[in-house]
């Protein structure tokens, strides 16, 4: 198996890419920051379920690159228009329920069922026109087609992509949680960070172009 992924891809490319992959993915962007309000809102469970849930929808967006419907998409302003409207939407609405949950009183960290911050981080990433694209610029830069099939290459690199940026994303919210155990007292304010966090998504998706 390993053979098959150096002969499609030279173990210096790959290292290469690895290490690039990991300094974006290090680099706090949406994913990082709804992961970090998932922390801050049900604790370092959650906030790690989240980090999953976006790489799962990293997966969908791979897929659909892997398949070429991504380059379709983009193709289509009209459907990336609505997608892009209908993931702000739901950011949206996650934000204002964190705003008024705002002076609730602080519940347990398994109070809050890390399954609901895995569902949420996969729609809010499988919802995000701007990862499909990004993936689309980013990707191909490490295949040749004289090495053999183009859409082999870009889902082993699309796997190795969301692999590690799903364990660094994880560990952003996971260690969002602690820092709001230790806050506990403040709920009411990390309530308000998390609606901040989430509005600011929406805006920069809407703003995505």
């Amino acid at each position: 198996m390993t053979d098959a992924v150096f002969s499609l891809i030279p173990a210096h490319d790959l290292a290469i890419f690895v290490m690039a992959g990991l300094i974006l993915n290090l680099t706090p962007g949406a994913d990082v920051m709804f992961a970090t309000a998932a922390g801050l809102s049900g604790g370092p469970r959650a906030g790690a379920a989240a980090g999953l849930g976006v790489g799962l929808g990293g997966l969908w967006h791979v897929g659909l690159a892997t398949l070429g419907l991504s380059a379709l998409l983009a193709a289509m302003p009209t459907a990336l228009t609505l997608l892009r409207w209908a993931g702000a939407a739901y950011l949206l609405w996650l934000a204002w329920s964190s705003w008024r949950a705002g002076n609730a009183h602080l519940p347990q960290p398994e109070a809050i069922s890390p399954a609901r911050a895995l569902w949420r981080g996969f729609l809010v990433n499988a919802f995000n026109p701007k990862v499909a694209l990004f993936i689309l610029a980013f990707l191909p830069q490490f295949t040749d087609p004289a090495r053999g099939p183009v859409w082999q290459q870009i889902a082993i690199l699309g796997l190795l992509f969301t692999l590690t940026g799903t364990m660094v994303t994880a560990l952003y919210g996971a260690a969002a949680g602690l820092f709001r155990s230790a806050l506990a007292a403040r709920l009411h304010l990390l309530n308000r960070l998390a609606a901040g966090l989430l509005a600011l998504l929406a805006i920069r998706l809407l703003r995505t172009n």
